[in-house]
């Protein structure tokens, strides 16, 4: 049976969602589009890929899906659709049709998140969702020598859950970066890379706020990386400041096909 491959960035609230990927008995992401797809397909089953699989509770603003519908409607009707029967947690942006060389995951080149942390003495009920509360002196200075140890191609075995079944945990990260918000007193870290393994960035960041408050020095982070030993980092950092930003593609003119 012929189809018609879409592609979307979509952006969520993860508050409520058991994360993106289909669990039993859990509300996720993937779940609630698949449900939807199911209306608007009159019953049939279909399935949706992500550019990647964000945990219970971490948010993205640029997530790329795609999906192979049975029939072939206009890009802007199927957002239409989809933004029509998902919750306003869930937004659909960017509709296009695409080839079958273009997938979501497997296409992608790069990855960008960002990780927000609230350090005003009292929590913000404005950003308590969206940023971790650490009210304790934080240096930029720390942070940034901190930060320089993980660019470049490194195995993150450390950094990265027990449960990750990831054959390789060599990545490499193009920019780590932090900068300070004033209006909003948050430190905001950025990440782009090739790929993260699965809980990296919220082991770095529980590992970065030792050193950003003095707990630990930035020279600890090059041991850290050495040991490929998950103990020797800090603490996985709360999924709630955690959001996907953007998925890099490589601009491949036979993946995209004109909508007309």
């Amino acid at each position: 049976m012929e189809t018609t491959r879409y592609k979307f960035r979509i952006s969520y609230d993860g508050t409520h969602f058991a994360g993106f990927q289909v669990q039993p008995n859990q509300r996720t992401v993937q779940g609630d589009i698949e449900k939807a797809l199911k209306m608007i397909s009159k019953g049939q089953s279909i399935r949706i890929h992500g550019a990647g699989r964000t945990d219970a509770g971490v948010h993205a603003l640029g997530q790329v899906i795609h999906f192979d519908y049975p029939q072939r409607l206009p890009a802007d009707a199927m957002q239409r659709a989809l933004n029509t029967l998902t919750t306003d947690e869930i937004a659909f942006w960017e509709p296009e049709i695409v080839t079958e060389a273009f997938h979501s995951q497997y296409s992608a080149k790069a990855k960008t998140y960002q990780y927000r942390v609230n350090n005003s003495k009292i929590e913000n009920p404005f950003t308590r969702l969206y940023a971790l509360h650490h009210p304790y002196t934080m240096k930029m200075d720390r942070i940034q020598k901190a930060l320089s140890y993980f660019v470049g191609e490194h195995d993150f075995t450390s950094f990265s859950s027990t449960h990750s079944n990831a054959e390789s945990k060599v990545r490499t990260i193009y920019e780590a970066s932090c900068r300070y918000e004033e209006a909003t007193e948050e430190f905001i870290f950025t990440f782009r890379g090739n790929g993260f393994l699965y809980n990296q960035i919220r082991v770095m960041m529980g590992t970065l706020l030792q050193v950003a408050d003095g707990r630990r020095p930035a020279e600890d982070i090059p041991d850290i990386l050495e040991a490929r030993y998950r103990k020797k980092a800090g603490p996985t950092a709360a999924s709630r400041g955690l959001c996907m930003m953007e998925v890099f593609y490589e601009n491949n003119e036979e993946q995209n096909v004109k909508n007309t």
